[in-house]
């Protein structure tokens, strides 16, 4: 925290440097430009030609001085991002992520897991590890967490990360850049269409030599109009370039629909490129990733910037005056062959672009977490038969308060049982498996000492809630999820996956010799299809089936101690059913006689 406090303090003071010495010479300029205006009017005075010079280097000096404070300007901006992010970094230690996207659009209620685990909305695993600033880094860092990678692809992030954990000013660099980015996937999506759209222009000659002949052709009628001709057969003469306005006006309407809107996106894309091209890496996965934004010659940066200001032109359609830039050159025409021109030159690069840019986003923010988080480890991940953790926390709860356990488990055919009073932990217990479980299968550190896992596909039924609009109970919802969970269970196989499960309180809708019986009869179904899991549960009676599962099934419990007629917790996972009871002290504390 210290680190990013004084790197906050530093940025901060550095920015309102800046903001002082861009407000001082807002009045320089204005003088400038006063005595720039007096001292060509008084030289006009002198001599036209001696004044028309003045003029010129007037306008090119003050032009110089004008980008010269916006720069000043510009960098007092990145600056104060910089201190905004060492702000919002030392409240991320806190455990206070709301500076950060918690991509509660990415959240869907049938996902395997994404609900049960709080991967995204407020206080989500999401918004604790996302310092992606674009729409599809965004995107990218969602699909780390809901799609669990192969082998290969996990070695290859855990890798890179490596690399990025300690590059704190290269990263605070991008994403810097980053916050200057307001992109909208619904306008890449315009833009992903344009791509594979025909061309109006390029291709066809005439509509190609009538933009190139279009300015000259204006000009020849104009100088006719001021030496010969009255006004009336200028306007004729001009007809067939109304012509053409009229019949392609439809066409560039739709093309400019589909790439207006990127313009602005495509110009932070482009200086977030520059930054990753700019940057030296050793890892194979970032070199990789670099390469695909500097192959064949070209850098993709500007390229892209290419674009961005091909549509900036283009977008000159929103001007009024722009009726006199098409009349006078076709503009709109001009420019749609330049996108086409483009498009054909690059329309397979983009795609490759994009995608470098997203993983590097991604790739950034699971360096951020484990920065953030020294203490973690890296997992290691291969096929074996077991998962084995020492020292497992729960990535959301606050060092200072957060328990750790060590946890074994064959995940085919084996089932840990957690017995607990309320309040005990077995809800976070649960979490703190599945959330590191994910995290593993991301690429990133996790929260444990240390963590062997192999490939899983997690499913869980933990908050099964009653839906109005399909007319479903809770208790039909949870078994409608169980379903799901068996299906998975019976073509893990299919899906080269083992399913490995969590369920809390299951058949908890129904009356205890109904959630008795069905829980049994559960978990020997889910045993006899090989599914490996973990059943947090009230019902001490399901103890029992330890004894008759040949090893199968294990007890494991969370107890709470009541101490001076005070409720003590420790959130450990011991062996055995649960022995304590705390309900009826609590139910006393709220006031309820028993």
């Amino acid at each position: 925290m210290t680190n990013y406090q004084s790197r906050a303090a530093i940025f901060r003071s550095e920015a309102d440097s800046l903001r002082l010495k861009y407000d001082r010479f807002s009045w320089v300029r204005l003088g400038a430009f006063l005595g720039g205006v007096g001292l060509v009017a008084l030289l006009f005075t002198a001599h036209w030609a001696v004044g028309a010079v003045a003029a010129v280097v007037f306008l090119g000096g003050f032009y110089r001085l004008m980008q010269w404070h916006l720069a000043i300007e510009a960098a007092a901006s990145h600056t104060e991002r910089l201190a905004a992010i060492n702000e919002a970094e030392v409240r991320a230690l806190a455990h206070d992520f709301t500076g950060f996207p918690d991509g509660a659009r990415f959240l869907k209620h049938d996902h395997p897991y994404a609900l049960d685990l709080d991967l995204f909305g407020r206080h989500s695993m999401f918004q604790a590890c996302c310092r992606a600033t674009t729409a599809i880094g965004q995107e990218r860092l969602a699909q780390y967490l809901l799609e669990p990678a192969d082998l290969q692809f996990i070695a290859n992030r855990q890798r890179a990360i490596s690399e990025l954990k300690p590059m704190l000013d290269w990263r605070q660099e991008f994403q810097a850049r980053g916050l200057e980015t307001t992109d909208d996937p619904a306008h890449l999506n315009l833009l992903n269409a344009w791509l594979n759209d025909p061309d109006l222009v390029r291709g066809n000659g005439m509509m190609t030599f009538a933009s190139q002949l279009a300015p000259w052709y204006f000009l020849a009628c104009f100088a006719l109009w001021v030496a010969l001709v009255p006004w009336p057969i200028f306007v004729i003469l001009l007809l067939p370039i109304f012509l053409v306005l009229k019949k392609t006006n439809e066409q560039v309407a739709k093309i400019h629909l589909r790439t207006a809107y990127a313009e602005a996106s495509l110009a932070a894309y482009g200086r977030l490129m520059q930054v990753i091209e700019g940057q030296q890496f050793e890892t194979e996965y970032l070199q990789a990733l670099q390469r695909k934004l500097t192959s064949e010659g070209m850098s993709a940066s500007a390229t892209v910037g290419q674009l961005s200001y091909i549509i900036r032109q283009l977008n000159m359609r929103f001007n009024f005056f722009a009726v006199f830039l098409n009349i006078g050159s076709l503009w709109d025409l001009r420019y749609v062959l330049r996108l086409e021109k483009w498009r054909a030159a690059h329309r397979q690069q983009l795609p490759d672009w994009f995608e470098a840019l997203r993983e590097m986003e991604a790739l950034c923010s699971l360096a951020t977490l484990w920065y953030n988080n020294p203490e973690w480890t890296l997992p290691t991940l291969a096929t074996s038969n077991a998962m084995d953790a020492t020292g497992l926390g729960h990535p959301l709860i606050h060092p200072s308060k957060r328990q750790t356990n060590d946890f074994f488990i064959y995940h085919r055919g084996y089932i840990k049982l957690v017995t607990g009073s309320n309040m005990a932990g077995k809800s976070t217990f649960l979490r703190t498996v599945g959330l590191n479980i994910v995290l593993a299968q991301a690429g990133s550190a996790v929260c444990a000492s240390s963590l062997h896992v192999p490939p899983m596909q997690v499913y869980t039924s933990m908050r099964t809630q009653d839906d109005l609009s399909e007319s479903t109970s809770s208790f039909y919802a949870e078994l409608k999820r169980l379903k799901v969970i068996i299906e998975a269970v019976k073509n893990a196989e299919q899906q080269k996956l083992p399913v490995f499960f969590l369920l809390d309180e299951i058949l908890k809708g129904t009356n205890s010799v109904d959630r008795h019986t069905g829980s049994a009869a559960l978990i020997r179904q889910l045993i006899r299809l090989e599914g490996g899991g973990i059943i947090a549960t009230h019902d001490l009676e399901l103890g029992r089936m330890e004894a008759e599962s040949n090893g199968r099934v294990e007890n494991l419990c969370m107890e709470v101690e009541i101490q001076n007629g005070q409720l003590f917790f420790d959130y450990k996972i011991k062996p055995g059913v649960s022995k304590s009871f705390n309900a009826t002290l609590l139910m006393r504390q709220m006031g309820i006689e028993v």
